[in-house]
């Protein structure tokens, strides 16, 4: 009996000892051996990780008014196992279908909605209509959220709200194509949102640190930091203004003509910087999921169109550089043979035997088939269609932009003959347009054409400057500065020239219609058309050059000098005053009475010269100026160097400080410039009219001095001043 009790015993103990034994062994293999690989997933239970979401970039237009930007957002979620069990589900249906203008059915689901195992699930987000909402509608759901706690005496009703960021457009639809969107995911979609997406995006960041059991970070626990960097700000050519300018006057035009579509460019000829770009139909980047997908088309850069008479300004550039066009030489309008067919002008039995300035006043076709099929040839007018840009995609930092498509058989006479007058086997799309005119307009250089003007870094402040890109020159000074002065006459011609609706009072304005038969199954339709207009003004000196198109307006006889060249002189004018470039100060005419604007004059840098040598810089420019105080050195000058003005302009030269200076004559002065001189005189000034000053009047209010002025337009001071000089003629008679 002994023996089997010390016999079990052992045995217990040995198994005990064993069981120990292994124990032991695990132990060491788990502390010990494999303590790295135990130590890391311990770390992974007490870590937690949260990214850091860089702010995204913001989008201004030249002048800083914000066009994109990221705000505050709140995402709807509910949990409905707590609704199920606090019995909340009708109210919460009802009550937050209200709110947030989701259908109750579908709200229903998401607040019953259980797992596989039959359980409630805790949370659930209230997708889309509870997206990344406006705090206007969330403050209605906290409204909802403290209401139910008050009536339930609930701390927690199961409606939550989660802190988020979305991208907002504060001018709402204003140049929605350009811009594009970026949706409630995350991801940038057309535009410059998508382009530039990149730059704009930054770099997510990251913290992870370890904590309790109850989720408190541990005094001693590791932290890992990875800031994230916040995108670049993008700075953009566009003005504002301008693009409400052209939205505005676009919109009117859709609404009465109901096309297809109508899109509208402006640009500096000079930069191509883009000043202003539209299209419609458009939609709203901050409600674009309720815009149909036609309306995030962008025709300024995906539509290809016959470009119709507004391409004739290529075919009369390369007749002008390679000296085959002469304005004062006669032709047979009406029609003219080419192999394959015949060619009409608009008016089919034409307008006799005219002059070559009259056929690209009056928009002929023979004219153009003349220079383009029979004088330059398919090779050369081949040559400067490619130089001049067509056929590629200009580089304009939107994405999408497509080729024109110019497919001319120079064995086919009648391609290269309608080619001649922008139909046929030539397709443009209106930004290769825009650029190939603003070659014309600034001397003859092709530019790259820009809609991002800085790119600034918020962390570095370094900011990148997007210049100006030549692409080639296409052709000479000399010949832009004749074609310039052509086309001038097609609008300022105010009986036979096409283009004259589009006529400034005060501006020298360059410009061509458009009207294009459209191809319906190989065929040209009677009664489908694009018409357009493109020019640009001032003439010598230009600001801006605006391209217009409609596509398939509602009235048959709508065109591009009878419904697109009004349209234009509405933008043109007043961008032209926004930009602060004032109409000439003297318009005088021809022999046959057609408007002859003077040359304009840049005024020269005076300022800080001898009086003497200045007057001598003045003369030298045929300028005319007034000495103001009695100083010998010039301190000041008014208008300013740089100033482009007629040769009329008086240059006011300031030698004196301004305590000591009589009131000058400011007539003929801008409003401006008349404002500038009361300033460096520190008068205060009243103003009636509209336009440069006419006459002055010194008086005295309050015992202090105040230079009334009266201001007309150019039209209104040379009538005026043509009525002095009558008036004053006739006394010297009676005399």
């Amino acid at each position: 009996m002994t023996k089997r009790i010390k016999l079990r015993t052992l045995l217990v103990g040995g198994l005990i000892t064993l069981l120990f034994s292994l124990l032991a062994g695990r132990i060491y293999w788990v502390q010990v051996v494999k303590a790295d690989f135990w130590a890391e997933k311990a770390r992974e239970v007490w870590s937690r990780s949260e990214k850091l979401i860089p702010v995204r970039g913001t989008i201004t237009d030249r002048n800083g008014n914000v066009l994109a930007m990221d705000v505050a957002a709140y995402t709807v979620a509910v949990n409905p196992k707590l609704i199920h069990d606090l019995e909340l589900e009708d109210a919460i249906v009802s009550k937050l279908s209200s709110i947030l203008g989701k259908s109750q059915l579908s709200l229903r689901e998401i607040v019953e909605a259980k797992q596989k195992n039959g359980e409630y699930y805790q949370q659930r987000e209230v997708r889309k209509e509870g997206w990344k909402i406006d705090k206007s509608v969330a403050d209605q759901v906290i409204k909802l959220q403290d209401q139910l706690k008050e009536e339930t005496g609930q701390k927690d009703i199961g409606i939550y709200l989660i802190d988020q960021q979305k991208r907002f457009y504060p001018k709402g639809s204003l140049a929605s194509h350009i811009l594009g969107y970026e949706d409630k995911e995350g991801k940038a979609v057309m535009g410059l949102e998508s382009s530039l997406d990149k730059q704009l995006r930054g770099t997510e960041g990251e913290i992870k640190y370890e904590r309790d059991g109850n989720g408190v970070i541990l005094e001693n626990g590791t932290v890992n930091f990875k800031p994230s960097v916040d995108g670049k700000n993008i700075k953009l050519t566009i003005d504002t203004e301008i693009q409400h300018y052209i939205e505005e006057a676009i919109q009117e035009t859709y609404d009465t003509y109901k096309p297809k579509s109508i899109t509208a460019i402006a640009a500096d000829p000079q930069t191509m910087e883009i000043l202003g770009m539209a299209n419609l139909p458009n939609f709203n980047p901050n409600t674009y999921w309720t815009a149909p997908q036609e309306k995030f088309y962008d025709h300024a850069i995906k539509s290809r169109y016959e470009p119709g008479s507004t391409f004739k300004i290529v075919t009369l550039s390369g007749a002008v550089q390679e000296g085959y066009f002469n304005p004062d030489e006669k032709y047979k309008s009406g029609v003219i043979k080419v192999p394959g067919g015949s060619i009409h002008d608009i008016v089919r039995q034409g307008w006799g035997e005219i002059t070559f300035l009259e056929g690209l006043k009056r928009s002929s076709n023979v004219a153009f088939v003349k220079l383009g099929y029979e004088r330059l040839k398919a090779d050369k007018l081949m040559d400067y269609i490619n130089k001049f840009g067509f056929g590629k995609p200009t580089g304009i930092e939107l994405p999408g932009e497509i080729n024109g498509q110019v497919n001319i058989n120079p064995n086919y006479a009648t391609e290269v003959a309608t080619a001649s007058f922008g139909q046929g086997t030539v397709l443009v799309t209106p930004i290769q347009q825009v650029a190939a005119v603003a070659a014309v307009a600034n001397g003859g250089k092709l530019l790259v054409p820009h809609l991002v003007k800085e790119i600034q870094d918020p962390v570095s402040k370094k900011v990148q400057v997007i210049k100006p890109e030549l692409v080639r020159q296409v052709i000479s000074p000399k010949t832009a500065g004749l074609v310039d002065e052509y086309l001038e006459q097609v609008v300022s011609d105010k009986e036979i020239g096409t283009g004259r609706r589009a006529y400034i009072e005060g501006y020298r304005v360059a410009g061509k219609t458009g009207t294009a038969q459209k191809v319906v199954n190989g065929k040209y339709a009677e009664d489908k058309y694009v018409i357009s207009f493109i020019g640009f003004a001032p003439v010598g000196n230009p600001k801006i050059v605006l391209y217009l198109v409609m596509d398939e307006p509602n009235d048959r006889e709508a065109s591009g000098g009878t419904v697109m060249a009004p349209l234009f002189k509405k933008i043109v004018q007043q961008s032209l005053r926004h930009m602060g470039v004032d109409p000439v100060t003297a318009v005088k005419t021809t022999e046959n009475g057609m408007p002859k604007h003077e040359q304009t004059v840049e005024i020269p840098n005076v300022a800080k010269q001898d009086l003497t040598k200045a007057k001598a810089v003045l003369k030298s420019s045929e300028l005319t100026y007034e000495i103001v105080g009695s100083g010998k050195t010039v301190l000041q000058q008014i208008p300013k160097a740089g100033a482009v003005v007629g040769p009329d302009q008086h240059v006011y030269l300031l030698t004196e400080d301004r305590s000591k200076l009589a009131v000058p004559n400011m007539k003929g002065l801008s409003l401006r410039d008349a404002l500038e001189m009361c300033s460096l005189l520190q008068l205060r000034v009243e103003t009636t009219g509209e336009g440069f000053v006419s006459s002055q009047t010194l008086a005295k209010q309050g015992g202090n001095k105040v230079l009334k002025l009266v201001l007309s337009p150019p039209g209104v001071q040379a009538a005026e001043q043509a009525q002095a000089d009558e008036k004053e003629a006739k006394d010297q008679a009676s005399d």
